[in-house]
């Protein structure tokens, strides 16, 4: 009987100095035979608890049998488990990158308990990869295409980010017309805006873009719905719709000097960084100055990005936040690969003023210093409460990284949809909002998550838009 192997086989990384000269991915993946190597350490359970972990429910196991069944036939291998994943996810270069799997599918997995879990995300990103370089992609595409059943009902899409992008994605392959209406001049929504490129480069995600556009998707780019059409009109030309605008509209803090230059919410640093290449300057209009001294307040994923792209930018970076470091938030991998590229990190300081300089741009910012209890919160952490000591901290820039909300825009424009008081709509059971035909998912229904829990949303909105479809046909 073969030996169990209980730590996961690494990935290759890049090295740290290179890192930091400029955007280049970190991880750089596993070749056919790591993937191999890792995917031999797989139990092959069944039932599967690592399936009901994927809030897209792919078959886990089986994509991985796939892997190992072929071996000596790389391609044939990476080919089978590709439509696999695909059965369920259309994107999986993207998840596969991006995805917390350590709290998703990789938190059940069996060999976890015995050492480390099967290191599922990396090889769903392998076999993406893979399967892209060799065109292995483009011939299943070319297989599947003619296959699809064309119908005339038409779906409006509104938001181009995973919710929107899964939806029209599962809805192509099921033959309908899928249009989606896009604010931003490019379509991905938070993976183009949010996700700096050394953890989700562009080209990857255009080159899976392409796929919904092979299927038949329709993208219109500088498409502001509210502004550009209304909802109403929408709803005239198309069958049904789906709302996946994402919780795009920073929180920031009531503080004084909370308006000086040099603070930034993370959306619209990260957004100018990796939409609008600010680090690419002259070759892109776009720069952005942020001094010697960053701080980054919060420790989300989100927090991480600003970091490690303002070490990028040749800062020194603080991240300051509230709680201690195990209260962090953010992937286990990104806050590594943080303390790795040169962020300190400062806990238990909660931010209290701005403070600014006599041209208006923000020098330091005043904590006061908090101090955890043992008593518990609902959400299982440690209370924490000021100690009445203060600190202040140099800082050039500032980086407020302490979540987001849902678009005020649409809250205006789209008042007949019921939402709460926060802008969050309401759905039922199927992800219907209060007016038929309407359907939503993704942060727009949740407050901010991950791209995961986004796409998986996308996946039942389509199985509800299908079946909506469906039974207006059988009616008429």
């Amino acid at each position: 009987m073969m030996a169990i192997i209980k730590e996961r086989i690494p990935t290759p990384e890049r090295l740290i100095e290179e890192r930091l000269q400029g955007f280049m991915e970190v991880n750089l993946g596993y070749t056919f035979e790591l993937a191999l190597q890792e995917a031999q350490r797989c139990l092959q359970c069944n039932p599967a608890p690592c399936i009901q972990g994927c809030p897209v429910h792919i078959d886990i196991p089986g994509f991985i049998k796939k892997l190992r069944e072929n071996k000596e036939d790389p391609k044939k291998a990476v080919k089978e488990a590709l439509e696999v994943i695909w059965a369920c996810n259309t994107l999986p270069a993207i998840t596969g990158r991006v995805c917390p799997q350590e709290d998703q599918c990789e938190a059940p997995c069996v060999m976890g308990k015995v050492g480390e879990p099967i290191n599922i995300g990396k090889l769903e990103r392998f076999v993406a990869d893979y399967a892209r370089e060799q065109g292995i992609d483009e011939e299943l595409l070319q297989e599947i295409i003619p296959k699809i059943e064309k119908k005339k009902e038409k779906v409006a899409i509104i938001g181009a980010g995973p919710a929107g992008l899964t939806c029209a994605a599962e809805l192509a392959k099921d033959g309908y017309q899928v249009t989606i209406f896009e604010a931003l001049h490019k379509p991905g929504g938070v993976l183009v805006y949010g996700i700096p490129e050394f953890r989700l480069p562009n080209d990857t995600i255009e080159k899976e873009l392409e796929k919904l556009k092979k299927l038949g998707v329709e993208m219109k780019t500088d498409y502001i719905v509210g502004r550009t059409v209304t909802l109403d009109e929408l709803l005239e030309n198309y069958d049904a719709v789906f709302i996946g605008t994402g919780a795009g509209t920073p929180k920031l803090p009531s503080l004084p000097g909370i308006n000086l230059n040099g603070i930034y919410s993370a959306n619209e640093f990260l957004t100018r960084v990796n939409l609008m290449k600010a680090y690419a300057f002259p070759e892109y209009d776009t720069p952005i100055k942020i001094g010697k001294k960053v701080i980054v307040i919060g420790a989300g994923n989100t927090a991480m990005d600003a970091a490690r792209t303002a070490r990028r930018l040749g800062a020194e970076v603080v991240i300051a936040y509230r709680r201690g470091k195990e209260d962090i938030t953010a992937r286990i991998e990104e806050v590594e690969h943080a303390k790795e590229e040169g962020v300190t990190f400062e806990f238990f300081l909660s931010p209290m003023e701005f403070i600014g300089d006599e041209n208006g741009r923000v020098k330091a910012v005043k904590f006061m210093k908090m101090k955890a209890l043992e008593e518990r919160d609902s959400k299982g952490k440690r209370k924490i409460v000021p100690t009445g000591d203060t600190t202040v901290l140099e800082a050039d820039t500032v980086v407020i990284a302490i979540g987001k909300t849902t678009s005020k825009l649409l809250r205006m424009t789209m008042a007949k949809i019921e939402a709460d008081e926060y802008g969050v709509i309401k759905v039922d059971e199927k992800l219907m909002t209060n007016i038929p035909g309407v359907f939503a998912g993704g942060d727009a229904i949740r407050g901010e998550a991950t791209v995961i829990l986004a796409m998986g949303d996308g996946r039942k909105a389509a199985k509800s838009i299908k079946e909506y479809l469906e039974k207006k046909a059988n009616n008429t």
